[in-house]
């Protein structure tokens, strides 16, 4: 699809996927509404940094958890309202420590809507901060499939929602035509940008996949072809 004139070629290549997926899993799957606490685990990824700044743009009260003081940092720069760093092992002790840490940060109600692009056992700590009501977003789990003890969405009366974007496209054109030009609006606003971490040529891509691989991606990493303006 044509691209605004001011927007660079690179800064395109990375626009579409994130932007598009989080705005339809914001909007469209978690109705986030200004004033609703968002908690977002891998926020430092490329789909994680789109949440936080449509988040901000929203007007939600934006944690960001991470894996890294590193990574912490960097969403901070986004406009993230709080951060967390959750541990890498995830084991029960872990699980209880992170529920609580995202309870403390959420606090008085919990978590309206979490956007998970984590999965695994990173899962469960976070449906028990879900807020009454809340929306649980399944983006996404290389960690894992996560197994979820049902009687927890009961207890808190909130949702499971999944998030496939790429099906979406597909099954409501008009709707995602809508959601891109929202996001072109936000994008001519200053609102969102892609934060572009590293570049390489093409033919040193598998450094990129090693940056990505060894979790030392933020933002979004760009193989170039040639001139990206």
């Amino acid at each position: 699809m044509p691209i605004p004139d001011d927007m660079a070629y690179d800064t395109a290549a990375c626009f579409l996927f994130t932007y598009g997926t989080s705005h339809y899993a914001l909007k469209d799957r978690g109705s986030l509404a200004d004033g609703d606490t968002l908690l977002i685990l891998g926020a430092a990824g490329g789909v994680g940094a789109a949440a936080i700044e449509l988040g901000k743009a929203t007007g939600a009260r934006v944690i960001a958890a991470v894996s890294s003081e590193d990574k912490a940092a960097f969403c901070r720069d986004l406009g993230a309202d709080e951060t967390l760093i959750y541990a890498r092992d995830m084991d029960r002790d872990a699980q209880k420590a992170l529920s609580a840490e995202i309870t403390r940060l959420a606090c008085p109600n919990g978590v309206d809507v979490a956007y998970d692009a984590v999965g695994g056992d990173y899962a469960e700590p976070v449906i028990r901060s879900m807020a009454w009501g809340g929306r649980y977003l399944v983006v996404g789990f290389p960690a894992g499939i996560p197994a979820i003890p049902l009687n927890l969405t009961l207890l808190k009366s909130c949702q499971i929602v999944g998030v496939f974007w790429g099906a979406s496209i597909y099954r409501d054109p008009a709707g995602h035509m809508q959601n891109v030009r929202e996001l072109f609006d936000l994008y001519a606003k200053g609102s969102i940008a892609p934060r572009i971490s590293a570049r390489f040529a093409l033919q040193d891509a598998a450094q990129a996949l090693t940056m990505v691989a060894d979790r030392k991606a933020m933002g979004k990493i760009v193989l170039t072809t040639g001139d990206a303006t």
